[in-house]
């Protein structure tokens, strides 16, 4: 299949223009000859399938970073037919570079300038044709975020593609960097000709609000305070629309499963309506009741990283994280493992160094990932009252910060490193609104396709537990749940955990969407408010506070560790992460637990 590769330096939109011109068909997978992942997608122009890859951000082909390593491993490993340069229109008097190394290659390209509403607001002019004529290759100026230009790079594409005789081989990585070097001295002369000739910079810059907006929130005293003021009000709103969607959701499940499955699955055996009702059906159905709250996380989450303040917060931290043997971006990967932390840990490889890398994969997984986000709306529900339980939810993320600070204060002896970081700080964006609902879409739709195996699973399992062996009563003490809870009962009755609470931790394990579903299944009940007040019935807030310290920072699911394991490539340090975070969960909930039980308040 014809292949396109979309390149270009971090922060000029390529994400965009990749989410535009694929819709929701992209996917993640395996890219033959590297070890990484990449995104990609099949497109057809004219009739013809096309397969386009996303790569990695980079800032020069030279580079040593693990991001610009899997590019050149990419041409080395692939023949392309066409290289798609992403450059943002309004940085091109330090961007040529990246298209000047990929014109002195021979590698068939086309250079798109994206942003070029930027471009215009800051008084940036730029002349395509002149540029394309210098260059000697197709020239394109669009809007990736406003939709704008896109049909132009479609036809560029068309026309770039036909004519040519055959399809460039790999290059090999020695004559790839050899060729670099030769023509590296002359880059600097011919991207300031190039400049020169086609773009005309304003005297002044004109971007006023990023300049006056930086003045307060990247402020030496008030930054940080604001940062996290900003967070506490994102998780409020979060809060106080999602809960009643959820609700909302369940009881529409629930009505569904009593009024219309019960009926249906009334002839079959008892044994087999109750694995498919109360097993696959309830547990699924209250893990899908909370897609619309982490819809809306992954909406908030959106438009704080694309509006640029992500990273000003990985500015304002790298000071700090400085101290802890870490840097900005580690801060801003363990923001991203708020979504997930597999993606997040993937992102180590931008990081150089291996010590900082193995420091970093070390505190990404307390961050509180929306599989347990989900657990924990519903048990403060539960418990708290609204306002309480914003508070609580708010100080589990204060919970999971403290948490990775003393794992990096612990283990930076073990794992020094003198990286320096580099970052840029784009301007400030304001997101459209079509933009940031199609991203909470595919993070969304990512997150159950991603989830949904280890849930069916999982649920089956936790029911085949309450209901075996044959004949005896559901969840009871002698079904293979309750054996299993009085057996490490000894280990988390001084935490509070109960034998039903030990079942859904036990299984937390493989994913922490199974959790939810499998209170469902242990107590009977699919409806989340029929759920959570049998909860209560058998638990006491208390304890409920220590089961979410303790799900927040015990063993990270499996997907996680084998990622950790697949990246860190050593056994003896995925064994450390996981034991750590088991003995840390369980140190947290004792000393939380045993300290509410000594004031009376358990």
């Amino acid at each position: 299949m014809t292949t396109l590769a979309l390149v270009g330096m971090p922060n000029t939109g390529k994400s965009t223009l990749f989410n535009r011109l694929t819709g929701s068909h992209a996917h993640i997978g395996n890219w033959p000859g590297l070890t990484v992942e990449l995104m990609q997608a099949e497109l057809i122009l004219a009739g013809l399938p096309l397969q386009l890859v996303d790569l990695p951000g980079i800032y020069d082909l030279r580079g040593h970073t693990g991001d610009e390593a899997v590019v050149r491993r990419f041409l080395e490993a692939t023949p392309v037919d066409l290289m798609v340069v992403v450059l943002n229109a309004s940085q091109l008097d330090r961007q040529l570079r990246l298209a000047l190394q990929i014109q002195r290659l021979g590698l068939p390209a086309l250079v798109v300038l994206n942003m070029a509403d930027e471009a215009r607001r800051f008084g940036v002019q730029v002349d395509p044709d002149v540029l394309a004529a210098a260059l000697g290759l197709p020239v394109v100026l669009v809007s990736a975020k406003y939709g704008r230009g896109l049909e132009t790079v479609r036809e560029a594409v068309d026309r770039a593609l036909p004519g040519r005789a055959d399809v460039p081989g790999p290059v090999p990585l020695q004559h790839l960097e050899a060729r670099l070097v030769a023509v590296d001295g002359e880059l600097e002369a011919a991207q300031r000709a190039l400049v020169q000739a086609a773009v005309r910079l304003p005297q002044q810059w004109r971007d006023r609000w990023t300049r006056r907006l930086d003045a307060v929130l990247l402020h030496p005293v008030l930054g940080l305070p604001l940062f996290f003021g900003a967070m506490a009000l994102m998780f409020q709103l979060i809060y106080a629309i999602g809960v009643p969607l959820q609700e909302g959701l369940g009881t529409l499940l629930d009505l569904v499963g009593q009024q219309a499955l019960k009926p249906l699955l009334a002839p079959l055996p008892p044994f087999v309506s109750g694995f498919l009702l109360e097993g696959l059906y309830q547990g699924i159905g209250t893990v899908s009741a909370f897609l619309p709250v982490i819809a809306l996380f992954f909406l908030a989450m959106g438009v704080v990283e694309d509006s640029g303040y992500l990273s000003r917060a990985a500015y304002l931290m790298d000071a700090f994280m400085e101290r802890l043997g870490l840097d900005g971006r580690s801060f801003v990967l363990s923001l991203m493992g708020f979504g997930c932390n597999v993606p997040a840990i993937l992102g180590t490889r931008v990081m150089r160094d291996p010590a900082l890398r193995l420091l970093s994969m070390l505190i990404i997984p307390f961050s509180l990932c929306s599989a347990r986000l989900n657990v924990f709306l519903f048990m403060a529900a539960a418990f708290f009252a609204p306002r309480q339980g914003a508070l609580v939810i708010f100080g589990l993320y204060l919970t999971s910060f403290v948490a990775a600070v003393l794992t990096a204060l612990l283990f930076r002896g073990r794992f020094p490193s003198q990286e320096p970081l580099v970052l840029e700080l784009p301007p400030y964006r304001l997101p459209t609104v079509p933009q940031m609902l199609t991203r909470a879409w595919l993070e969304v739709r990512h997150f159950w396709f991603w989830a949904r195996r280890f849930i069916i699973v999982g649920v089956v399992a936790v029911w085949l537990l309450n209901n075996l062996p044959w004949g005896v009563e559901p969840a009871s003490a002698q079904s293979l749940s309750g054996l299993l809870g009085t057996a490490l009962a000894p280990l988390l009755n001084p935490i509070g955990i109960n034998p039903k609470l030990t079942v859904a931790l036990v299984f937390g394990f493989i994913a922490k969407e199974i959790v939810l579903g499998g209170l469902a299944v242990i107590y009977g009940q699919a409806d989340p408010q029929a759920l959570s007040r049998a909860i209560v019935a058998d638990v006491s807030w208390a304890q409920a506070l220590s089961f979410m310290v303790f799900t927040l920072l015990y063993t990270p699911c499996l997907s996680t560790v084998a990622v950790i394991r697949s990246e860190s490539k050593k056994l003896g340090f995925t064994a450390l992460s996981v034991g750590w975070s088991l003995g840390l969960a369980w140190i947290s909930s004792f000393v939380l637990y045993q300290g509410l039980v000594r004031l009376g308040m358990a």
